[in-house]
């Protein structure tokens, strides 16, 4: 097959932009001669580059520029952010975003067929005014089907009926970076105790309870954090135990190399249990209001706790514990 270029379009969030990746790898393997550039929020920046297809990661300031549309810095990386995006031609711009923002200011510039999702399948419909070519794609799927269904019927090749592969596992697995973050032989769990909604926290005693738990296993515990609330519960969890640790604060490459090096994760509904996912680690993700079926862990090992009342606070430990042991010992 010839050089396809493709200009994709998929700015956030991270679990949305994680999602996006087998797509990717269905789309290689179909033409190996595949270029991808991508364009992502500037904060995730460092996920596409960890997929080999890719060829050029072109960050967007969206969120950030919101907050002063109008200014003169602004406006100045705006113009700057276009002339990048058409200093190339492309035989194909796939918007897998599906919302008017992103169409409007980045499919509407880009040079090349522009392809998305009909007006019934976008999340904003009025997205698809966009597009070239609009495909339907059904809704009762996971979102990462989704996504392969879109690539395969913009660049015409038969959806494969296996399990989609994020591809960039070997990315940590094959680096030393582990080296540089402390990381020993000891096997060890990482707790991914943080997430943006109140309703999807579990409560702190839980987590001290699951970590009182875990020490009779024989694991460590990393607990990472990302703002200074977060560190501050991570702190206050690990101060009773010698046998869990807080790390510094990391970046998101980072926290992924610690994922990818541990045994298992326990995580609540947040983008980095979509990133233990797509680096293949066993997880399990505590589920209270949001319902997994559409959105939740895609891949191999993926375990999913649900609360039967919808409220995590009604989900004990030992409901927890008694399914790690259990995935420990596969």
């Amino acid at each position: 097959m010839s050089d396809v270029k493709i200009l994709l379009v998929k700015t956030s969030s991270m679990g949305d932009i994680l999602h996006t990746l087998p797509a990717l790898t269905d789309a290689k393997q179909y033409n190996p001669d595949l270029m991808v550039d991508w364009v992502v929020e500037e904060n995730f920046s460092q996920i596409p580059s960890w997929h080999p297809s890719i060829r050029q990661v072109i960050p967007v300031a969206l969120r950030r520029w919101r907050k002063s549309w109008f200014s003169q810095e602004t406006k100045e990386e705006k113009i700057e952010f276009i002339k990048t995006l058409q200093s190339n031609n492309y035989d194909l711009v796939i918007d897998a975003q599906g919302l008017i923002k992103s169409a409007f200011f980045i499919v509407r510039h880009a040079k090349g067929t522009k392809h998305g999702y009909n007006f019934k399948s976008a999340r904003e419909g009025l997205a698809s005014l966009f597009y070239d070519i609009k495909h339907p794609v059904s809704w009762e799927q996971h979102a990462v089907n989704r996504i392969r269904e879109l690539f395969s019927k913009t660049m015409n090749y038969p959806l494969p009926t296996t399990q989609g592969d994020y591809s960039i596992a070997d990315h940590f697995l094959h680096q030393d970076a582990a080296n540089n973050l402390n990381m020993n032989t000891q096997p060890y769990l990482v707790f991914l105790h943080s997430t943006t909604r109140d309703e999807k926290h579990w409560p702190e005693e839980y987590w001290t309870s699951l970590l009182e738990q875990v020490h009779t296993l024989g694991f460590k515990v990393k607990l990472p954090w990302g703002t200074s609330a977060e560190k501050d519960r991570a702190k206050r969890l690990a101060s009773k135990f010698n046998h869990v640790t807080v790390l510094p604060k990391l970046s998101l490459a980072e926290v992924a190399n610690v994922i990818a090096h541990s045994t298992a994760v326990i995580s609540v509904d947040t983008g980095l249990s979509h990133l233990t996912a797509a680096l293949s680690r066993p997880n399990i993700t505590l589920f209270g209001p949001t319902d997994p079926k559409l959105i939740g862990g895609y891949g191999e090992n993926q375990y999913s706790i649900i609360s039967e009342t919808g409220v995590l606070k009604d989900l004990h430990p030992s409901i927890v514990f008694e399914k790690l042991q259990k995935i420990i010992q596969l």
